[in-house]
């Protein structure tokens, strides 16, 4: 499973969240959590990936990339 973090990234953008703000709301302390993981740097956990779906307002499955192909990390 990828996660398409191209898609978060621009959907954090349009909501006008910035990564701290975001990280804060994941449960991070600071940013730089959430950062590496918008990087690709670090993989998100599951029980991440659906909260942050539902912050950003989408279904789990349209941040995941279904053509490994495509995959940015």
């Amino acid at each position: 499973m990828q996660v398409d973090l191209v898609k978060i990234k621009y959907l954090r953008k349009q909501k006008g969240l910035t990564q701290k703000e975001l990280a804060r709301l994941l449960g991070y302390k600071s940013q730089v959590g959430y950062h590496y993981i918008e990087s690709g740097k670090h993989q998100m956990k599951i029980h991440q990936l659906v909260t942050l779906a539902d912050l950003l307002g989408v279904k789990l499955e349209d941040l995941i990339i279904r053509d490994q192909t495509k995959a940015v990390c």
